[in-house]
């Protein structure tokens, strides 16, 4: 996460979450860097739905595609970078299990306002803790990022 947060403070860019399913785990992690308020604008745990539409998710889209979805998951990422004005709004939803089953994916966006373009990635959570899912997530999310921000 370090290096992403000193390629967005060389680049002047910032960025907002809207998590799920990771509770603030990565929010956190950016956190930990020091000089990270140069570039984290805000933070939303959106856990209900509810929420997810007070922060500005379509409505529409939950009721079509599910709250949890590839379609929900785009959705908070740009209604956080627009709600923020930050150039990266990043949104993820999704069911963690800690048993192998079919119904454990996880939805992860990245929005890139400046250029109006989604970056995703939809990965099944592993047969593990909690904790190490919200691990393995904030990992793929830190891949994602650094693909899209040449680093």
């Amino acid at each position: 996460m370090e290096r992403i947060v000193n390629r967005l403070k060389e680049l002047n860019k910032s960025v907002s979450v809207m998590e799920s399913c990771t509770g603030g785990a990565v929010t956190n992690e950016i956190t930990n860097i020091s000089g990270s308020s140069e570039v984290l604008k805000f933070s939303a745990v959106t856990y209900s739905t509810e929420f997810k539409v007070k922060m500005g998710v379509i409505s529409s889209i939950i009721n079509e595609y599910g709250v949890y979805s590839i379609e929900t998951a785009k959705s908070m990422a740009k209604s956080i970078s627009e709600f923020t004005s930050s150039n990266y709004g990043i949104g993820i939803t999704g069911r963690i299990k800690t048993e192998s089953d079919n119904d454990n994916e996880i939805y992860v966006s990245i929005y890139d306002a400046d250029n109006d373009r989604y970056y995703v990635d939809v990965f099944k959570s592993i047969n593990g803790t909690r904790s190490e899912n919200k691990k393995n997530i904030v990992s793929r999310i830190i891949m994602l990022f650094e693909s899209i921000l040449n680093i």
